[in-house]
């Protein structure tokens, strides 16, 4: 039997929301193995003079649990 664990993470880029979704699983891949799945939550930005100047993901990551 699997158990999969869910974190929330927050990322960010200055290119875009899939680069800042990329920026997260990497990030994440750094501490957790085995990561399955990514689910963005949420999505913001920063403005300025009328233009996105930050991307930000508010993202859950799925991972497997290991067995010892």
């Amino acid at each position: 039997m699997s158990i999969v664990k869910v974190i929330e993470v927050l990322a960010q880029s200055e290119k875009g929301w899939e680069e800042a979704a990329e920026e997260a699983v990497k990030y994440a891949a750094k501490t957790v193995r085995d990561i399955k799945a990514i689910y963005i939550k949420e999505f913001q930005a920063d403005v300025k003079n009328n233009k996105i100047t930050n991307y930000r993901v508010n993202a859950k990551i799925s991972f497997v649990v290991e067995d010892d």
